[in-house]
Parts: structure tokens; C-alpha cells; sequence
């Protein structure tokens, strides 16, 4: 037992006992185990180490400590002492020990209890302290790590496609990012002592990227270009910006980062990017192809056409031919061929479709489709018709494949079970025909792959289509052309504010409802 344990009572005990055994007789048969048999005896007088030291109080009947299950509150219901008799901090503070609260005691609290002789109602005398958890390393990016998504909606619900920008430019120099280090926690407790363990904070490694240096966790730019967050590093590109015009004369403009014209595109020109392309004056009939985005602030006309496999957003698509392998946005599009891998969506003040073919994989929105001169207006969502009778006949080629090779595998087992039969007797002729058949085998396996992947973009393609809707959230006009997957319908009257879906090889349609 420690002597930090023991109470003032067991402390006398245990020094007679040590006195004692200092008086012996200096004698032969005084020995160490003489002194520690009398140092025994005097131990085992004293109580179990486990039984808590008796505390005097005088706390009337009928008091108690009531404390909440989960450990973090106790709360003292004090009797009223008898007559002549007054309670003390010291003795609250022992009765709260005694049964177990050793932690958190609220101090004015319990003076307020003594001094103010608060009785039969429960008071908080004790509480625990929640755990701060840690806070984990972080950075601050000081530019908009989100990719483009659009232009920007306006309070009254047009759409201003001049603000367009997929592009954030920095200077070298610019401060970018800043790392803000882990935060330790803090351990809590309970009333009754149990200790609360915070969780850990951890701290991020540094972060990686081009055109970026760090210097005290704060990230510089090294060039200036266009700055952009992916996989969670900082890549600052080189961007081709152009202030002026582009006209036939420049001809055609190629370049591997992002391409920013701040004047006009005439017809004929052609620009290639590796990134975006980005003009803020009107484009005629150009030529337009983007690894990224494409954003027109004032749209494209004039027999032009747009190959980008991200998004397009354009002020108005007028006699153009569209390719996109995210979604189509613009304010009109008129007498157009547009495609798109995700969505088309037709929105601002206008928000019309008016002539030409428009398709989608997912979905089609727009506020009116058609005029009143009933200009014929194609719309198509889900998948191409012509796509299930791919699919069918990809599917024929690829079971005829599969068994020209199964016939091939048992033709080669036979060849070379005769020749094994032979030993080194084999005729040249039979080792010439294996040499040929395994050749013609990797044909069919390469055959077999390149047609199985076309199987499953075609087979992914008909599925995502499944749940593909056109939806006109206005004017609706006559002779529309509705039509979804493999199913159509041309619109004989003019009506408005209608959803349209397939189901089973019918479509459906039905009014849409504004709350």
C-alpha cells in the first residue's frame, strides 16, 4: 500500500510499528526477519487497500448525489441540517469524493449551496470537460480551386453568358495557397476522473504541383499562366492570349494550353487547343476544337463548327454544327446540328430552340421549342436509334468470333496431341500449320477486345439513356419533333409546359407544375 493512500489514523500504525521495531534488543536473535515479522503484523491491522478511507460528515438524511450516465454532470440534493448545525465547502467537497466525484467541481456552486443554505432542490455541483478534438492541417487556396460550371444566372433569372470565364490567371510572384498547420486537441475528463482522449490532428504533406514554391507553408507562383487545382495539386499553365481580332489572314491558331481571344473570330479561321478556348467577341463560321471547354460570350454563326469533349456555353448558336462531351448551354440555338454526352439546355431570356436537331444523352431544357411559323425542330434524348441495331449486330460478330476460336483451340489440342504421340517425329508441315493457327488465335483475342469495349460504350450509352426526359418549360409548338431513344412523335397542336419520357416504347408526357 502507498503511503499516499493511507489514511492519518493508518500512518500513526504503521510508524509505532517502525519504532517498535527500532527498540528490539541488540541482540543474536535480533535479526532483519525479527523487524519484518513485527512490520507484518502491523500491516495486516490495517484495512484492505480497496476500502476507501472513512470521511466524517454530517450531512442530514434524505441527501444525495445523483450523476447523469454518461459521467459529465452530478448534481447534489442537499438536506436541510439539523438545528444549530451548519454545512461546509470542505464537507460537500468530501461527501462529493466519497461517493465517487473527484473531478470538475463547480466552486461557486457549492459555496452558493453553504452560504446561501440552498436545500431540498438538486443543484449542479460537478461537471465534465468534452474533449476539443484536434483540427486537421489545411489549405487555403487564395484563388477558386472549383472548375468552371457556366455562366452566371442573374436575380431576375436571365442568363449572362458574358461573364464567362473557364480561366484564372496569376502573375508570378502571386501568393496562391497558404498551409494552415494541425491544431492539437485537448483531452477532456468526467466527474468521476476517466480522462477523455482527444482525437489526433495530423498534418497534410506538402503540396505538390508545377509552376508553384513554397517558402514557411506559403505557396508562390513561378510564372505567370492560368492556375487551376487537380487531384488536389496546384498546376499553373501557360495560356495563348490574344487582344485583338483574328481573321482569315492568321488563318488557324494551335496551341497545347488554353486559348483566349478578346476580339472578333471571322469565318474560315480554325483554332485548335489543348485546353479551352475562350473568345469574348462574336465568332462566324469558324472552326473550333477543344480538349476542355468552349465559351462564346456572344455566340457563333455562319456554318461554323464546335468539337470540344467538355462543355459548351455559348450567348447563341446560330447554323452550327456542335460535338460535346459534357453539355450544351446557350441562350438560342437556331437551325442547328447540336450534340451532347450530358445535357442541352437552352436558358435566359430567350432560352429557344428553333429549327435544326438537337440531342442529348441525358436530357433536353428548354424554355421554348419551335415558332409560330412551324419551323420543323428535332429534339432527341437517350440513346441514337440506330444504336440498338449496332449493338445487335456487335453482339452477332462477337459470338461468331468466339466460336471460330473455340473451333480453332480444339483443332490446335488435336495437332498437338498427334504430335506429342510422334515425338521428334513431328512432320514440318503440322509445326508450320501451329505456327500459323496460334498467330491467327491472337487476331481473334485483339478482335474480341476492340469488339467488347465497342459492346460496352454502346451497352453504357443505351442505359444511361433510359432515364433520358425532354422537358419545355414554355411554348411547346406545332411540329416539334419529340423523340426519345428509339420512339418519336411530332407534335399536332402548340401547348406548353410539358415533360416527356419513354416508357416501355411509348412516350409519355406530362404538364409540368410550378409551385
Amino acid at each position: 500500500m502507498a503511503a499516499a493512500n493511507l489514511s492519518s489514523e493508518q500512518l500513526e500504525k504503521l510508524k509505532a510499528a517502525l519504532d517498535k521495531a527500532k527498540g528490539l534488543p541488540p541482540a543474536a536473535s535480533v535479526t532483519a526477519s525479527k523487524v519484518g515479522e513485527v512490520l507484518q503484523a502491523a500491516v495486516q491491522e490495517l484495512p484492505e487497500e480497496e476500502n476507501k478511507p472513512h470521511i466524517e460528515t454530517k450531512l442530514a438524511e434524505g441527501t444525495y448525489l445523483r450523476v447523469e450516465d454518461d459521467d459529465m454532470t452530478a448534481w447534489l440534493y442537499l438536506a436541510p441540517p439539523e438545528e444549530g448545525q451548519v454545512y461546509t465547502k470542505r464537507e460537500l467537497e468530501d461527501y462529493l469524493e466519497l461517493n465517487g466525484v473527484i473531478k470538475g467541481f463547480h466552486s461557486s456552486n457549492l459555496s452558493a449551496m453553504v452560504k446561501k443554505k440552498v436545500y431540498d432542490r438538486e443543484i449542479l455541483v460537478a461537471k465534465g470537460q468534452e474533449a476539443v478534438p484536434g483540427q486537421d492541417g489545411y489549405f487555403e487556396y487564395l484563388f477558386s480551386p472549383e472548375e468552371h460550371v457556366g455562366p452566371v444566372i442573374r436575380d431576375d433569372g436571365t442568363v449572362d453568358y458574358s461573364s464567362m470565364s473557364a480561366l484564372q490567371n496569376v502573375h508570378k510572384g502571386d501568393k496562391v495557397a497558404v498551409y494552415h498547420y494541425a491544431v492539437p486537441g485537448v483531452d477532456g475528463y468526467t466527474v468521476r476522473g476517466t480522462v477523455l482522449k482527444a482525437t489526433l490532428a495530423r498534418d497534410l504533406p506538402p503540396m505538390r504541383g508545377k509552376g508553384i514554391t513554397r517558402e514557411n507553408g506559403v505557396y508562390y507562383a513561378l510564372n505567370d499562366g492560368k492556375i487551376e487545382v487537380k487531384d488536389g495539386k496546384i498546376d499553373i499553365q501557360n495560356v495563348h492570349e490574344i487582344i485583338g481580332d483574328v481573321d482569315a489572314i492568321t488563318g488557324k491558331i494551335e496551341f497545347f494550353g488554353d486559348v483566349i481571344i478578346n476580339g472578333n473570330v471571322d469565318g474560315g479561321v480554325t483554332i485548335r487547343a489543348g485546353r479551352n478556348i475562350e473568345i469574348h467577341g462574336t465568332t462566324g463560321g469558324a472552326s473550333l476544337f477543344a480538349g476542355g471547354d468552349v465559351l462564346l460570350s456572344r455566340g457563333i454563326q455562319g456554318g461554323g463548327k464546335i468539337a470540344a469533349r467538355g462543355n459548351v456555353f455559348a450567348e447563341f448558336i446560330e447554323n452550327t454544327t456542335v460535338e460535346a462531351g459534357g453539355i450544351v448551354q446557350s441562350n438560342v440555338i437556331l437551325n442547328s446540328k447540336v450534340s451532347a454526352k450530358d445535357k442541352v439546355i437552352t436558358s435566359g431570356k430567350k432560352g429557344a430552340i428553333i429549327g435544326g436537331q438537337v440531342h442529348a444523352l441525358k436530357s433536353i431544357e428548354a424554355m421554348t421549342a419551335g415558332n409560330d411559323v412551324e419551323v420543323k425542330t428535332i429534339l432527341h434524348c437517350g440513346y441514337q436509334p440506330e444504336s440498338f441495331e449496332m449493338l445487335l449486330e456487335i453482339r452477332r460478330k462477337e459470338a461468331e468470333i468466339q466460336a471460330r476460336l473455340s473451333k480453332l483451340v480444339e483443332t490446335m489440342t488435336e495437332a498437338l496431341r498427334e504430335k506429342r504421340k510422334r515425338g521428334g517425329n513431328g512432320a514440318a508441315a503440322t509445326e508450320t500449320s501451329l505456327s500459323q493457327w496460334n498467330h491467327l488465335k491472337d487476331e481473334y483475342f485483339a478482335e474480341l477486345d476492340r469488339i467488347g469495349k465497342q459492346r460496352e460504350e454502346l451497352e453504357a450509352s443505351m442505359e444511361q439513356g433510359r432515364e433520358s426526359y425532354i422537358k419545355v418549360d414554355g411554348n411547346l409548338y406545332r411540329n416539334v419533333v419529340i423523340s426519345i431513344n428509339a420512339e418519336q412523335m411530332i407534335m399536332d397542336r402548340n401547348t406548353c409546359f410539358m415533360k416527356y419520357t419513354a416508357d416501355k416504347g411509348i412516350i409519355e408526357g406530362s404538364v409540368i407544375i410550378h409551385n
